[in-house]
């Protein structure tokens, strides 16, 4: 039997937001790799094994993925999200690199709801013009690569969507993230909080730039910053596709 390797994402939280097409890929498995919650998102069942790790493994996780697939094993790597935003696409990919005798693997990627999408979704259209995304975890870039990205991003008039913007090992560099932005944007510019975005706890809070303080943010939030021209309607929160003339 020929083995594979697909990377799945599960999407941002809410279960029916799982495309038919990642249920499929499951439902084929014998085994599952992931991070711990991810995997125990999973329901046993005879013949699948799951397999969860702790965080920061990930090309071991990626590695150990190839070595069952060339045992004949059908693996899914599972992400939230999407697995290509800041998640295991990217790292299985690091780990074929590494080892080229697993080149020959037949690997499926499987896209899902990324969080700065359903956040958006769940207030308007902050996104709705040009946008990037950046990674405030310092794990894999020293925090000058992080500043000066956060600095061009903001001098270019992006919207921004920040993923692992504070946790208990890095409680305070999300304020001085604000204080950067604060440098380079007007005092008013929007920036939404969204945690546990699509699960019965989901929050979504606005709030201007001067009034963010660090602790609207933890791991289980997406940080959304509007561009210059971000703007409430009614409950809503919106960008306008164009710029103005």
């Amino acid at each position: 039997m020929s083995g594979w390797v697909t990377v799945a994402g599960l999407g941002p939280g809410r279960e029916d937001l799982v495309t038919p097409e990642v249920t499929a890929a499951l439902a084929e498995a014998t085994d599952i790799v992931g991070y711990i919650p991810y995997v125990a998102r999973i329901a046993p069942r005879e013949g699948l094994t799951l397999h969860p790790t702790d965080n920061r493994v990930e090309l071991d996780r990626a590695t150990h993925a190839l070595e069952m697939a060339a045992e004949g094993r059908r693996v899914v790597v599972v992400s939230s999200g999407d697995p290509g935003v800041f998640a295991m696409a990217s790292a299985l990919f690091e780990a074929l690199e590494a080892h080229p005798e697993h080149a020959g693997t037949e690997i499926r990627i499987l896209p899902g709801i990324t969080a700065m999408l359903a956040a958006a979704a769940a207030a308007g259209a902050p996104l709705g013009h040009d946008f990037c995304a950046i990674n405030l975890s310092d794990n894999l870039k020293p925090f000058e690569i992080l500043e000066k990205r956060l600095r061009h991003a903001a001098r270019g008039d992006f919207a921004m969507a920040f993923y692992n913007p504070r946790s208990k090992s890095r409680p305070h560099q999300f304020a001085r993230v604000l204080d950067i932005l604060r440098e380079e944007c007007e005092p008013g510019r929007l920036i939404l909080f969204a945690r546990a975005v699509t699960t019965p706890e989901q929050a979504i809070n606005v709030v201007t730039l001067r009034d963010a303080t660090p602790e609207m943010a933890d791991m289980r939030t997406v940080v959304l910053v509007g561009n210059a021209s971000t703007r409430r309607v009614g409950p809503w929160v919106y960008t306008p596709r164009g710029v103005a003339p």
